[in-house]
């Protein structure tokens, strides 16, 4: 994962105006299995997720771009190591804590940018077993304890790698990271291969690889053909999606927006269309990834609460971010949020869970989702007490969820008004279902 838009949002627009220099496959030639299209849709269904941003950058706790934007050489940057001890790590709890806030799965970094890998690989002895006094593996412990809570688990990999000195020649971050001129970009690619067959071998079901890092170097030849059919040859039903910002690649299963609903740009990210794969959109609830004890700007409940709301009407899952401490530890301002969004989801949850986009389009004023036949609007920011909506076949009459509270339904030139009174709405998010 990057920066948002503020140090980097140059480098990154530059990114997509190289965007056609991808190399694009010359025909659609990938057949999911079947497997594979059931993953869709349980992903589809799931609609919400924890994503982990944790590594050796959570020493120096400056978000997970450390090394890059304070200039780190390798040799400087990998004292971090022998420091990050986390003792107080705990995937029972941190499993437990993505259940109580109502998501369904987990995806964690197995390597960042920084190429330090949070699990025990043999590729090199830069991980968290051979170069930290922890020794232990976390993804294990988390693999074991999804399975045992019932949460389905997902593996982040940086393709860019700001320490492997195969990973040349550089692309457009890491070259403050003091590396020799030289290096064999293939043999790069046989090691990442060789530390997806790994995390696809010896954790059990994957429920997909989530990439990330290739906008780095658009230009060069990534392998995808040769990397995905190595993911599904392993396990068919691993879910393959990319943060490269781009329109999905032959072999991806689902696409990804980072920090917007698909379609939207605010980030400066996201200049690509939508596509009929599944839809999933990440954001942070402060302004970092990674660990920084200095970001204090939390974003609020409702706020993360309307993200996930309308993530679901726009026919996407919501990925949102927790970044735990070097102890191993999760802040108390993110267990805080999350177990008041647990809460919503477990008296609302009924209405996403499951839903697809509705009939009517996302609008300033909220989002409609469908699901079993059952229309929901989702009234996160009316001034007004009257709504106009567009006509709905077979909508007759329409009630507050929860309380079935009758609301007025009137039709209005070729569409329909609603009557929402204010002794009706809820603070956050006014439920109505059509009839």
């Amino acid at each position: 994962m990057r920066i948002t838009r503020f140090a980097f949002v140059a480098l990154i627009t530059c990114c997509f105006l190289t965007a056609v220099a991808y190399r694009p496959l010359a025909a659609q030639t990938y057949q999911p299995s079947e497997s594979n299209l059931k993953a869709r849709e349980w992903f589809q269904n799931a609609k919400f997720g924890m994503f982990i941003h944790w590594g050796v950058y959570s020493v120096p706790a400056d978000g997970e771009w450390y090394m890059e934007q304070k200039h780190v050489p390798v040799v400087e940057y990998e004292k971090f190591a022998p420091q990050f001890n986390p003792t107080q790590f705990d995937a029972a709890a941190i499993v437990a804590l993505a259940k109580s806030a109502g998501m369904k799965y987990i995806t964690i970094t197995s390597k960042h940018h920084d190429g330090f890998a949070m699990f025990a690989t043999k590729q090199n002895k830069w991980n968290i077993v051979d170069a930290t006094p922890y020794a232990k593996d976390p993804l294990k412990q988390l693999a074991e304890e999804c399975r045992k809570q019932g949460i389905k688990l997902f593996f982040y990999h940086s393709q860019l790698d700001w320490h492997n000195p195969d990973y040349f020649p550089l692309g457009r971050t890491g070259h403050s990271a003091g590396r020799s001129e030289g290096g064999d970009f293939n043999r790069y690619l046989e090691f990442m291969d060789a530390q997806l067959t790994e995390l696809l071998t010896n954790y059990g079901d994957v429920a997909g690889i989530w990439f990330d890092g290739m906008w780095d170097k658009p230009d060069a030849d990534w392998q995808l053909q040769r990397t995905y059919t190595l993911i599904h040859k392993l396990q068919p039903a691993a879910l393959i999606g990319s943060n490269h910002h781009h329109a999905p690649f032959d072999g991806e299963d689902f696409q990804m927006f980072e920090k917007d609903l698909p379609g939207a740009n605010t980030a400066g990210f996201n200049q690509t269309g939508i596509s009929r794969l599944p839809l999933e959109t990440c954001e942070t609830i402060n302004g970092a990834w990674g660990y920084n004890k200095s970001d204090k700007n939390f974003k609020s409940v409702p706020d993360l609460i309307h993200y996930l709301v309308r993530a679901a009407g726009s026919n996407a899952n919501f990925l949102l971010n927790i970044g735990p401490m070097p102890t191993g530890q999760v802040q108390p301002e993110f267990i805080e949020r999350l177990h008041a969004i647990g809460e919503w989801t477990a008296k609302n949850g009924d209405t996403i869970y499951g839903s697809r986009g509705g009939p009517i389009s996302p609008r300033s004023w909220g989002v409609s989702t469908q699901k079993d036949g059952k229309t929901y609007l989702h009234i996160l920011d009316l001034k007004d007490e009257y709504l106009a909506l567009p006509a709905v076949a077979g909508v007759k009459s329409a009630h507050i969820y929860h309380s079935n509270a009758p609301l007025e339904l009137k039709p209005l030139d070729g569409g329909m008004l609603l009557r929402v009174p204010q002794s009706l709405r809820d603070p956050i998010d006014t439920i109505v279902v059509l009839d």
